[in-house]
């Protein structure tokens, strides 16, 4: 189980900046496609709330490698 969680936590980590590069190429394209203050405003917001989504997951990732949730009480 330990293993799992090493190996989760790796994915996590890799998943959050891979998520927010997803995430501004989608608002970029969104962007370009449709240039209006709409949209700047829709994808300036999704992107301002995910980042800090994504920093979550990945230090969520990083502890787990570290072995912070093998601890029992």
């Amino acid at each position: 189980m330990k293993q799992l969680k090493r190996i989760m936590g790796f994915i996590w980590m890799i998943l959050g900046p891979l998520a927010v590069i997803f995430l501004i190429r989608t608002a970029s394209s969104e962007i370009a496609t449709k240039p209006s203050a709409d949209t700047w405003i829709q994808w300036g917001v999704f992107v301002l709330v995910f980042l800090p989504i994504a920093f979550g997951l990945s230090l969520f990732g990083y502890y787990a490698v570290k072995g912070e949730y093998d601890k029992e009480n």
